[in-house]
């Protein structure tokens, strides 16, 4: 494990990863495992490394919004405004993939979720690596997968720890714990599809309109994290962190509103944090990228 506050560890890491090399490091959600995101070969290693689908796509991690034209040649209205709002920091958008993006990282699909972290070691990195070429850095949860996500540099040495050439770079313990929000931006009206922590009124706030529920009947892009498992664990973790202080009951600054979709299929949180009884209804587009 490599000190994520030493600037040694992050030039070191950043030169890795402009190598085509494997890099874990903090974000304020969980550990993600990274590697440049214009670099198929590099892309490859991830998957390899945790043993993950090679069509399940990736979240590029950017150093700021400026980078975002380096993926997106047509940047959406609607990932604008969610982005001035709300980067860094735990939401990631699915926009429009430009040429030259890494066909791995997208899971062969014509969109990209991009997201830029709110983490000192996290942003350290990222800019350390675009000061090298490298634009942004393709990062899911740094575990194998189907595994839990990690929330600390041991998690990860316990993961991945034998894993050849890969640089661990430890930021402590991840502040938010759950993965990030990730919104569809790709098409005419936005779409919600995984939740976070992110309010559904404070997303809507910023959008000006409705945040619509993912229709298991349309064909959205394929994104991170949307397994049953996962976003049932997404439901426990959320639930957890409420019940013990850790998130605040936002059940009425969100006019009562679910902040898991029932879409999703998860056990989500109802008004005042509670489990509901039932088991939601099951979707169909679980089926199609489980």
């Amino acid at each position: 494990m490599l000190d994520g506050h030493d600037p040694l560890a992050i030039a070191a890491c950043a030169d890795a990863l402009a190598s085509g090399e494997l890099v874990a490091f903090p974000t304020e959600t969980v550990y993600g495992l990274g590697a440049r995101a214009d670099d198929d070969r590099a892309v490859a290693r991830i998957f390899q490394a945790k043993g993950r689908p090679a069509d399940h796509p990736l979240i590029v991690h950017l150093a700021g919004v400026a980078l975002a034209s380096r993926f997106c040649d047509d940047w959406p209205a609607l990932a604008q405004r969610l982005t001035a709002a709300f980067w860094p920091g735990p939401l990631t958008v699915i926009v429009p993939r430009a040429a030259g993006v890494a066909y791995a990282s997208t899971g062969g699909q014509p969109t990209v979720g991009l997201r830029c972290p709110d983490h000192p070691v996290a942003l350290a990195l990222l800019r350390a690596a675009a000061a090298r070429g490298v634009p942004g850095i393709a990062a899911p949860s740094a575990n194998r997968f189907g595994r839990l996500s990690p929330t600390c540099a041991a998690h990860v040495v316990a993961e991945l720890g034998d894993e050849p050439g890969l640089r661990v770079l430890d930021g402590g313990d991840c502040p938010v714990g759950i993965e990030s929000t990730i919104i569809d931006c790709s098409r005419t009206h936005p779409v919600l599809l995984r939740p976070g922590t992110l309010t559904r009124r404070a997303i809507e706030a910023v959008l000006g309109e409705p945040l619509l529920a993912r229709d298991a009947a349309a064909p959205h892009p394929r994104s991170a994290g949307l397994f049953r498992w996962h976003q049932t664990q997404i439901g426990h973790q959320l639930t957890g962190r409420l019940e013990s202080g850790q998130v605040a009951d936002r059940s009425d600054e969100d006019d009562g509103r679910d902040q898991i979709d029932p879409a999703y299929g998860s056990q989500g949180l109802h008004q005042g944090g509670h489990r509901p009884a039932r088991q939601h209804r099951r979707d169909p587009a679980f089926e199609l990228i489980a």
